[in-house]
């Protein structure tokens, strides 16, 4: 490849700077929180329409809908947006998978809907690292591939899910059918701040814990009643007692509710909480552990104690074949005057998954940011330009052969 086609891509994604902020903008003052279904199509349709310029085959693919526990403790099934996949060049040598999501943390009642531009370059929004920005990035950076010389030497297929705040479980199944067909993963997430990338990351899992006692007069009857929250917090201060007892697994009760009016004994209270774990052996350990924690509870007369959920997003190790791209990106940042790292994080991504079913991947290729998930969020608006830039070019420099795939 000659340094006169990166260098014809570069200085067109420049070009396309105002543009990448403007729908950057568009997007991020659609609210499209997990459970918005409507918001969340309505950023899948924009999307569409901006990525038809591609001329890929396009589909859009309903997903199941996230089963949770409700307050009650009854089974809850709540319904999705729909994911867009976009597939090119299918018989190309070389087969690339870029993801990147159409949800934000946001939901539709949340105060924090408008974007406004702050001082240095940046804009504060909802998603607009996190990663709507990113989505931009990933447009610009293939419409600079498939204006190259190397159109057609490199196959792409794009998934934008609409569930991978809350983990991805229903689009799970997209993830892993891309994972057959693709030699390497590209995802949109925001960089860190400096521009650096995630390396290794810790996997999670979330769970749910209901308890059920009986139901009593709390003054007339309070020795027949058994209570819900009582045990419901002991099983709480079990599972926080693991915390400290092997490296790098780390367990977080976030959540609880029960009972209602204080003159009856409660009956059912739920708990919720997440954990992450350092290595995939860390996963049994954990559930041998929780069980352990709660046997004693569940042994009380009158009480059960039930356990829903499990580990979603497995851990990210560096194979040899990750470092490599690794490196390959950092070569590219390097022809930018960026000076690429990678750090071990304990956040996760669909990049787990992906490494997990054997795909190197890069999964902060979007934005630099930060505050995301908070009404601070915030982009720096050059980082558009710059990330696209090296985007397009780690997708060249696959495109000319410069990495043999892993398999």
């Amino acid at each position: 490849m000659t340094p006169a086609i990166q260098t014809e891509a570069c200085e067109w994604i420049s070009g396309r700077q105002d543009w990448m902020l403007a729908r950057t903008i568009a997007l991020a003052e659609v609210n499209s929180g997990s459970f918005n279904v409507a918001g969340v199509n309505r950023v899948g349709e924009m999307l569409k329409q901006d990525f038809s310029v591609l001329g890929a085959q396009t589909e859009r693919l309903p997903v199941a809908p996230l089963e949770t526990i409700a307050d009650d403790g009854s089974l809850l099934r709540r319904p999705l947006g729909d994911a867009l996949r976009m597939r090119k060049h299918p018989q190309a040598p070389v087969q690339v998978f870029l993801c990147g999501h159409l949800d934000t943390v946001f939901g539709a009642d949340h105060a924090f809907q408008q974007v406004s531009h702050r001082e240095g370059g940046i804009i504060n929004g909802p998603g607009v690292a996190d990663l709507k920005g990113g989505l931009m990035v990933m447009l610009t950076a293939l419409q600079a591939l498939e204006r190259s010389p190397l159109a057609g030497q490199l196959g792409w297929e794009v998934l934008l899910n609409p569930d991978e705040e809350i983990g991805s479980q229903g689009s799970a199944e997209l993830i892993r059918q891309a994972a057959t067909r693709c030699h390497f993963g590209l995802i949109y997430e925001p960089s860190f701040p400096d521009g650096s990338l995630a390396g290794e990351r810790k996997g999670s899992g979330n769970f749910s814990l209901i308890a059920r006692g009986r139901a009593a007069h709390a003054g007339r009857e309070h020795h027949l009643g058994r209570n819900a929250i009582r045990a419901l917090c002991d099983a709480v201060s079990a599972i926080d007692a693991l915390n400290g007892q092997r490296e790098g697994v780390t367990f977080n009760p976030g959540y609880i509710h029960g009972g209602g009016a204080v003159n009856i004994v409660p009956d059912t209270a739920v708990a919720r909480f997440n954990v992450r774990l350092a290595r995939p052996e860390d996963a049994d350990w954990c559930l041998r552990q929780i069980d352990a924690a709660l046997a004693p509870i569940q042994d009380r007369d009158g009480i059960g104690i039930e356990l829903h959920g499990g580990f979603t997003r497995p851990p990210k190790l560096l194979s040899d074949a990750n470092r490599q791209l690794l490196e390959l990106a950092r070569d590219c940042g390097q022809q930018l005057g960026l000076e690429l790292a990678w750090h071990p994080t304990g956040g996760c991504c669909d990049g787990n998954n992906l490494a997990a079913a054997g795909v190197p991947n890069i999964d902060t290729l979007g934005v630099r940011g930060g505050k995301i998930h908070s009404a601070e969020e915030y982009m720096h608006v050059d980082s558009l330009s710059e990330r696209a830039q090296l985007s397009a070019l780690l997708l060249l420099r696959l495109a000319a052969g410069e990495l043999a795939p892993a398999r």
